[in-house]
């Protein structure tokens, strides 16, 4: 079971793009949840956004509803986040992380917590800065 995590543009200014793609090997994608948790520096893992990969369905917490977009493509067994007009305080670790079952996406975002998921993936960092 592997999960490799990667982000295309690495350093952004603010009002940019990123995406980050997180590829997973060893496990049937679309029977699990997944779900992008980000954490600042002295803080706890927050919650971004789940897609339910089996029939597709997506989740965003509140802080990023609107600019992020999660998408899934099964036959790459690859997730994408999509950040658009990033701000300043976009800038910190991101990870991946899978949960078997979609039943965790239905949680409210705030209730989303890092440590119930089954599989976790290496952070990456996203810096976006003038």
């Amino acid at each position: 079971l592997r999960f490799s995590c990667s982000v295309w543009g690495g350093l952004v200014q603010p009002g940019g793009s990123l995406r980050l793609s997180c590829a997973t090997s060893g496990f049937t994608l679309e029977h699990y949840a997944i779900g992008w948790f980000r954490q600042a520096p002295g803080k706890g893992h927050e919650g971004v956004s789940c897609i339910s990969t089996g029939d597709g369905s997506t989740y965003y917490a509140d802080s990023v509803k609107g600019r992020f977009t999660i998408s899934g493509d099964n036959a790459k067994n690859t997730v994408y986040l999509q950040m658009n007009t990033l701000e300043v305080d976009d800038t910190t670790v991101y990870y991946c992380s899978a949960r078997y079952g979609s039943a965790w996406c239905l949680l409210p975002a705030a209730q989303w917590d890092y440590y119930d998921m089954d599989y976790w993936g290496k952070g990456t960092q996203v810096t976006v800065s003038s």
